[in-house]
């Protein structure tokens, strides 16, 4: 049963966040809804998504684990690290500095990133599924974001290097409050032993 409801707040949560790659649906969708609207139906849909995710996931590893594969060890050590630098990434989406115009979708960079080195640690169905559908929806988004003609929305000014290295250091921050606190506590997996 938690498979199937992590699925289903997979295609929630996923589905909505095509919706902005999907130019003439969003904008028949903005026309019915309102701009207002329109986010807060994006919101409830993708904060419902990310809650059956969050719940299936949780069921299944308790209930339901499916092995699939034993990844060896040293993979778990590899997605230890390269969990710092997507994490990074993803904070360089919100402090724009030379990061930012260098990768131009540095979020996109970082979730890719999360996905693939959770993919070599985790060799359960449920894993694969979850990381692969994330993996599978940032390359869809960045071909689709290469491909697109207009802008999509105003553009948020961009710094130089002093914000990469905030971004740095926000992110090896937020990397260690995820690593020691959020992902032993939360997930309940410790990264460090792990």
């Amino acid at each position: 049963m938690g498979l199937a409801v992590m699925i289903l707040g997979l295609v929630l949560f996923l589905g909505v966040h095509t919706l902005p790659a999907q130019r003439e649906l969003r904008t028949q969708a903005i026309a019915s809804f309102g701009e207002g609207g329109y986010k807060i139906g994006y919101a409830l849909v993708s904060l419902s998504g990310l809650a059956l995710i969050v719940w299936g996931f949780a069921h299944y590893r308790a209930t339901g684990w499916i092995d699939v594969w034993d990844p060896p060890k040293a993979l778990k050590h590899i997605t230890v690290a390269l969990m710092l630098p997507a994490v990074i990434l993803v904070v360089a989406a919100f402090i724009r500095g030379r990061i930012y115009t260098t990768l131009k979708h540095p979020m996109l960079a970082g979730v890719k990133l999360w996905a693939a080195a959770h993919l070599l640690a985790n060799g359960d169905l449920g894993s694969i599924i979850l990381f692969g559908s994330f993996l599978g929806w940032a390359v869809f988004d960045r071909i689709s974001l290469k491909r697109r003609t207009d802008a999509g929305a105003p553009p948020i000014p961009v710094g130089g290097w002093g914000n990469d290295l905030i971004a740095v250091a926000v992110g090896s921050v937020a990397y260690l409050a995820l690593a020691f606190a959020f992902h032993p506590v939360v997930i309940g997996v410790p990264v460090v032993g792990a």
